[in-house]
């Protein structure tokens, strides 16, 4: 499903079976179970035996179930698409550099879908990691399958010759250019891993800044790393009582007939509506009963 929560996307090196095993108790919105970076060369073969166990007796719960796959430039993409099954509900493309690269994955997955029998469409998530990547991301995320566009910083950095800085001044253009294009295609936006695992601080506040320029998740490297993704991520009580209170000023101007919607003496345009609208739909994706809001 392309239009899902997106909260958290939580890496699973594809070569350690405890950690494919517990995959699904950790919550995240979205596990990516991973065979490229996270895996070593000697260790790809290994990798690939687990992650279709994985897919074959792990129970996910609630989880989008992921792969990523080595780029279709290296000599393991084939076999990587091969542990492709029904179970799985998207592919995360590395290093993403023209429409040409999404397409010909969307290529292989139609061979696959069919000679599968899987009656649904297999999702990608290509991850913008280079400059040319961030100059080609609009034409990236206007492809059929493609559900978001996500960034991949360490690599960015490298690419551009960056220093990443815990201040990510280096990383502004990139985000900003990767949420405009994704939103201008009508997709998701989801930022970077925040590298250091045991700074919740730092964290925070990256996670705070990536939802304040619009992307719709964060990805994480560590179970630990979800908690605060999702508190950042999840709209504030606050925010679901503002958003209720601006349909329910819609509500008495369509019962009044009247052309005119304020709230507490102020206009309320369409931009507002629509994010009183993302707001209550992001809180009931997340469990949350609007309704029936609990006092503080």
């Amino acid at each position: 499903m392309k239009d899902r929560l997106r909260r958290s996307r939580l890496f699973l090196p594809g070569n350690n079976p405890k950690i494919l095993q517990d995959g699904g108790v950790f919550e995240a919105d979205s596990v990516i179970l991973d065979l490229e970076d996270a895996v070593s060369i000697d260790s790809k073969d290994e990798a690939r035996i687990l992650v279709k166990w994985a897919l074959r007796d792990v129970d996910f719960r609630n989880s989008e179930v992921l792969i990523r796959v080595n780029s279709p430039e290296t000599e393991f993409f084939e076999a990587d698409m091969g542990v492709i099954s029904d179970r799985v509900d998207g592919i995360v493309l590395p290093k993403a550099e023209s429409k040409e690269d999404v397409k010909n994955v969307a290529s292989v997955l139609d061979e696959i879908e069919t000679e599968k029998g899987i009656g649904r469409e297999i999702i990608i998530i290509p991850t913008i990691e280079s400059a040319l990547g961030v100059l080609n991301a609009y034409d990236i995320a206007r492809l059929p399958r493609v559900a978001a566009l996500a960034f991949g910083a360490e690599d960015f950095t490298k690419d551009i010759g960056a220093e990443r800085t815990p201040e990510g001044t280096e990383l502004w253009y990139a985000r900003s250019a990767i949420v405009t294009a994704a939103k201008a295609a009508g997709v998701q936006a989801l930022d970077t891993v925040y590298p250091s695992v045991h700074d919740d601080e730092g964290l925070r506040r990256e996670t705070e800044t990536a939802r304040r320029m619009g992307f719709d998740g964060k990805s994480a490297i560590h179970p630990n790393q979800i908690g605060i993704i999702h508190d950042v991520f999840t709209p504030s009580r606050e925010e679901i009582k503002k958003a209720l209170a601006v349909m329910q000023a819609i509500k008495e101007a369509e019962e009044k007939k009247s052309g005119v919607i304020a709230l507490n003496g102020r206009m309320i345009d369409r931009p507002v509506v629509e994010r009183a609208k993302k707001v209550i739909r992001l809180a009931e994706a997340a469990g949350i009963d609007t309704e029936h809001l609990p006092e503080e």
